[in-house]
């Protein structure tokens, strides 16, 4: 039994992680802190979790434990790690961006399973990707495994209103967010810093520009990112191509329909759609931007890392309706 601590357990990537955490077998959940929270019960803060009675938050972390997931927010985990340096002596994973770009000052691996789950399963630090950056690599992956993003990649990609965060800001309050839809960090997301990190890895030469416009949806969670690129390859080579790459991956999966956000809410899976109109190659790629896009994929890392089975603690069903 593998006991995990949670810090920035009151937020919504920290409540969803509970959520798996309390149905995965081989886990147990040691210690939930929040210092904006603590001393509170569990379902006074997310009150989805009312059937995990007697958990509250603590102020700081507990280090009886063998892994710690970071929930806190981007800049807060370098901090977290300053002020508890025993952190480093557990298993990680992080789920801010603090240490997902490669640099000489940590030992962090870059959790996309799709790309890195061999190193994954050696490290004892996992930086999680971000929500759009792993709907948006999971599309393009196979293209930069054989060389073959060749022309400029145009991603328009669309995002639930918890990809936020949970503290209301001018943008996500209701009377705004509400039957309304807007575009923000055009062309300058900080995803695009880790989806170029990635592809390099797989074709580190001659890699195009990726433009990228990230929107805003009026809905609650869920991605759905639009990619189109030039490409000398006809469908089926294409179709292959994904196929054969993500044969050994549980979570991605080509679907011969157009997918839609309600299919994957609620579960680890991103769907990937494939098709060509002239030399115009369209990839439709959805996913859950708080359970692949977030503490999902966390604990898929976990898994990795303790050698469960990948699936263990993520057979989530989608509600549709």
């Amino acid at each position: 039994m593998t006991r995990i601590a949670i810090v920035g357990a009151a937020g919504y990537t920290g409540g969803e992680l509970i959520r798996i955490v309390a149905q995965h077998p081989e886990l147990k959940i040691g210690s939930l802190a929040s210092r904006s929270q603590a001393g509170k019960q569990i379902s006074e803060v997310h009150d989805d979790l009312f059937f995990l009675e007697g958990l509250e938050f603590s102020s700081e972390p507990n280090p009886e434990v063998d892994v710690v997931f970071l929930c806190t927010g981007h800049g807060a985990s370098r901090q977290i790690i300053e002020e508890n340096p025993w952190i480093l002596e557990r298993k990680v994973i992080d789920l801010s961006q603090d240490f997902r770009i490669n640099r000489p000052d940590h030992q962090f691996v870059y959790g996309l399973p799709e790309l890195n789950r061999g190193a994954i399963k050696e490290s004892g630090h996992v930086a999680n990707p971000g929500c759009f950056a792993t709907a948006i690599q999971l599309a393009l992956l196979p293209l930069s495994s054989g060389g073959l993003l060749k022309n400029e990649i145009y991603v328009h990609a669309i995002t639930g209103s918890t990809g936020a965060g949970q503290k209301p800001s001018a943008t996500t309050h209701f009377s705004w967010r509400n039957n309304n839809i807007s575009v923000y960090k055009a062309f300058h997301h900080q995803h695009v810093a880790e989806i170029r990190q990635s592809l390099e890895q797989l074709q580190p030469d001659d890699l195009p520009v990726l433009h990228f416009v990230p929107v805003r949806g009026n809905f609650t969670r869920g991605i759905l990112a639009s990619l189109h690129t030039k490409t000398e390859l006809s469908e089926r080579e294409v179709l292959s191509l994904f196929e054969d790459f993500y044969a050994d991956h549980p979570f991605a999966m080509v679907v011969e329909r157009n997918p839609n956000v309600k299919q994957v809410v609620n579960t680890n899976y991103c769907l990937l759609h494939l098709r060509k109109h002239g030399e115009i190659l369209h990839m439709v790629s959805v996913l859950d931007n708080l359970v692949k896009g977030a503490s999902g994929q966390a604990v898929q890392n976990l898994n990795i890392m303790q050698g469960y089975p990948e699936t263990e603690g993520l057979q989530l069903k989608s509600v549709a309706f």
